[in-house]
């Protein structure tokens, strides 16, 4: 699968070669998962905090506050079984790869839980700028349940930058 779209949570830089693309060890991923119906814009609303995102409001097409400028980055996406099972490899920087999992998805693929290989990467992401308490909420405790520290999670206030 290849995409050019507004994805916010696939970040290069857990893309190393050391980095597994495996799930992290007891997390269930999404079965029955459509990638027709996840590609498109989403909306990073929260994240843990890694060095390769500071300053970046969004990813493939993403505000950098330190550089005041808009920049953009094409990735790859494969799936590392089968189709319909939200699992994926991807790729921004040739032929290393990290891990895009996706733990949680709305019926209607209005928001979405992603980690990464290993529970020290999670994403909380919306096809809308924000989100509501309660659905904040229940994925905040359905990732605290699978093992992560929710308290590390940083909360994107999003801009309307051109």
């Amino acid at each position: 699968m290849r995409f050019r779209s507004k994805l916010c949570a696939i970040i290069p830089a857990f893309l190393s070669a050391a980095c597994s693309v495996s799930p992290p060890k007891n997390i269930k991923v999404v079965n029955d998962f459509d990638s027709q119906r996840y590609l498109g814009t989403w909306y990073e609303i929260a994240r843990f905090d890694h060095r390769f995102e500071r300053g970046l409001k969004v990813v493939n097409r993403g505000f950098n506050t330190q550089k005041q400028q808009w920049q953009e980055s094409t990735g790859k996406a494969y799936f590392t079984g089968s189709p319909q099972v939200a699992a994926l490899k991807v790729s921004f920087f040739g032929p290393f790869y990290g891990g895009y999992n996706v733990i949680e998805l709305d019926a209607d693929y209005r928001y979405a839980l992603v980690c990464g290989p290993n529970r020290g990467y999670l994403w909380i992401l919306s096809r809308t700028p924000t989100l509501d308490a309660a659905t904040r909420d229940r994925l905040v405790q359905t990732a605290k349940n699978n093992g992560f520290d929710t308290d590390k999670l940083i909360w994107v206030k999003q801009t309307q930058h051109q």
